[in-house]
């Protein structure tokens, strides 16, 4: 390999220094030992920026189904699509009103600065590619409108999901027609993701449903909280729903606090999510589901497929919080984020009718990753055969039209830091 030194002033002027000292027979370099002071600044600098970042080590959330074969996520995930869709208008009309194209502007020859978008669970595709289609160009539409077609900065797309996430699949199906520059960023989001005031806007779609981890005490047999002989908080005591409740809270908390630091004055952030009117009306909530999945675990358990401890165990750490709920929280975040927008959608406009098979698949490449992780990848193919019969006994509960589930669609605007 050749080495080569370019000829620059800076690189003459490192030679003659380095010249300068070899031929200098007494020079020495004094030895600098830190002190305790210089430790203790150090280690307190170190320990305020491990507070900022706020990382999150104990995420214990799971990756939807990986690769493109029938059970995967990039199959079987149009119930999200539908989400996505549905929420197509309000996203341009947000952009519209609230995305100030001569911000990304410079009026001398300085080039601009890239816009930068995170799209925060973005899992393997397709579907975050078409919201990223829409929110670039809704950007791109902005610009024309000011007369600034010319002057559009580069946009870079920073995809998020967890570590175990496929994103091999998601950059082998990378839209060769985009306009935007990608990235992949893994891990968290319930903590920092991103260097301070990086973005200029974030994007999530029902992803925010998800819990980082189970509330410890829905599986102690001594507490009142202990969710025994079922998965969800369907049809549970309340103080089980009160748990993945305060769950939530916690980790909405840390994902607010988190994009306040990450987002730029004035930046926007797009989110989506499932909610309930009536978290704890099992009829209201569509994780009736899970009811149906958890008496399959038990009755593998009674027939000594898996054990009646594992299935005692074993949650899903989905929740489908009340409008109410997501509001106390939204506003608990007044001081660094305005609510620009805020509607609900009816999620029954959003997706039809499946078939059994196309049922079972949607929650299957959810599911897949936590139940063979839980219980081993040996029972999946039993437990869904199960779950499809059930649902054959049950066919109301494909029917969309009867779930009272809304999706919430909410514009946040990062409030300028006060000047001190």
């Amino acid at each position: 390999m050749t080495s080569l030194m370019i000829n620059h002033p800076i690189n003459s002027m490192a030679s003659s220094v380095i010249r300068t000292l070899s031929q200098s027979q007494h020079m020495q370099l004094p030895m600098l030992r830190p002190t305790r002071m210089h430790a203790l600044a150090i280690k307190s600098d170190l320990e305020i920026m491990r507070q900022q970042m706020v990382v999150v080590d104990d995420d214990e959330s799971y990756a939807m189904k990986g690769g493109e074969g029938p059970h995967s996520y990039a199959k079987n995930s149009i119930i999200q699509k539908g989400l996505i869709d549905g929420s197509k208008r309000l996203i341009h009309e947000a952009i519209s009103q609230s995305f100030d194209p001569k911000e990304h502007v410079h009026g001398n020859d300085e080039p601009s600065k890239p816009i930068c978008i995170a799209d925060l669970g973005c899992s393997t595709g397709p579907n975050t590619f078409f919201a990223m289609q829409t929110i670039t160009e809704a950007i791109q539409q902005q610009f024309q409108s000011h007369g600034l077609a010319s002057q559009i900065p580069d946009i870079q797309v920073l995809f998020n999901d967890q570590v175990s996430n496929d994103f091999n699949t998601l950059f082998k199906n990378l839209p060769q027609q985009r306009i935007y520059y990608a990235t992949a960023v893994p891990g968290s989001f319930c903590g920092r993701l991103f260097p301070k005031q990086a973005l200029h806007l974030v994007h999530s779609s029902a992803a925010l449903c998800w819990l980082s981890k189970l509330p410890s005490e829905i599986t102690d047999p001594d507490s009142s909280a202990c969710n025994k002989g079922r998965i969800h908080y369907t049809d549970a005591p309340k103080e089980v729903a009160e748990a993945y409740a305060t769950q939530y809270s916690k980790d909405m908390g840390n994902f607010l606090h988190a994009r306040a630091q990450e987002l730029v004055e004035n930046g926007l952030m797009l989110l989506q999510f499932p909610v309930s009117n009536v978290l704890l009306d099992s009829d209201v909530d569509p994780a009736k589901v899970f009811e149906l999945i958890g008496t399959c675990l038990v009755d593998m358990a009674k027939v000594g497929v898996i054990s009646e401890e594992k299935v005692d165990s074993f949650n899903v750490p989905l929740i489908y919080p009340s409008v109410k709920a997501v509001k106390e929280i939204l506003r608990g975040c007044d001081e660094c984020f305005s609510i620009e927008w805020m509607e609900i959608l009816e999620f029954k406009n959003m997706v039809s009718l499946p078939t059994v098979q196309i049922f079972i698949s949607w929650f299957r490449a959810a599911l897949q990753g936590m139940i063979e992780k839980h219980f081993g990848a040996e029972i999946v193919d039993e437990l869904f055969e199960r779950f499809a019969e059930k649902v054959k006994e049950f066919p109301d509960i494909m029917d969309t039209d009867k779930l009272k589930l809304d999706v919430l669609f909410v514009l946040l605007r990062r409030k300028n830091k006060p000047r001190p």
